[in-house]
């Protein structure tokens, strides 16, 4: 099956599939809540974009106007959403990552600056899992087996996991960089 919407649409569909109206705005805020540990959070113009194209699309159904204007998943939408999980292949994650793309030309730099990356990187990992981890301790009590929030709890699980293995990875690579270091004394 061709995807026939940009990833951003099918996930702004599913964050609407939790049985409450949103407001673009408060779209936003869950998108910017949940979507930034393991997608792009859209920008707030790309929020209200894909809620007139989802719309247009009778994806999703709008009430009010002006700045109370609240959307919810309609019937075709969840069917749209439904399909895209069930028909599109899962794909294969692209690697897009500022400090490996930095370490890859680190020939232009010194040990110190990258080491200094590195560590820098490590602790604003440590930052972004702490804040993964009050999201998954917010979920506990309505995360378990068939209650709406089971699958985020599992994709926090999954992102916690993700950030300690970057951790561990990073810290392999400046205890590598350091042992190189020392080398060159």
């Amino acid at each position: 099956m061709s995807q026939d919407l940009p990833v951003t649409s099918y996930a702004l569909l599913g964050l609407l599939t939790f049985g409450d109206e949103l407001t673009g705005y408060e779209l936003k805020q869950r998108a910017d809540f949940t979507l930034r540990f393991y997608w792009v959070s859209p920008a707030m113009s790309q929020v209200y974009s894909e809620l007139a194209r989802l719309t247009d699309a009778g994806l999703v159904r709008r009430r009010g106007v002006g700045r109370g204007t609240t959307y919810t998943i309609s019937a075709k939408g969840r069917r749209t959403l439904e399909r895209w999980l069930r028909d599109t292949p899962a794909g294969f994650p692209v690697f897009k990552h500022p400090v490996a793309l930095r370490l890859m030309i680190g020939h232009l730099s010194d040990g110190d600056t990258l080491r200094a990356m590195l560590e820098g990187y490590v602790e604003e990992v440590h930052a972004a899992r702490a804040d993964l981890r009050e999201v998954r301790t917010g979920l506990e009590g309505v995360d378990a087996p068939g209650e709406a929030f089971h699958h985020p709890s599992l994709v926090a699980e999954w992102g916690l996991a993700h950030f300690d293995s970057e951790i561990r990875i990073a810290r392999r690579l400046l205890a590598r960089l350091g042992e190189e270091a020392e080398e060159e004394r």
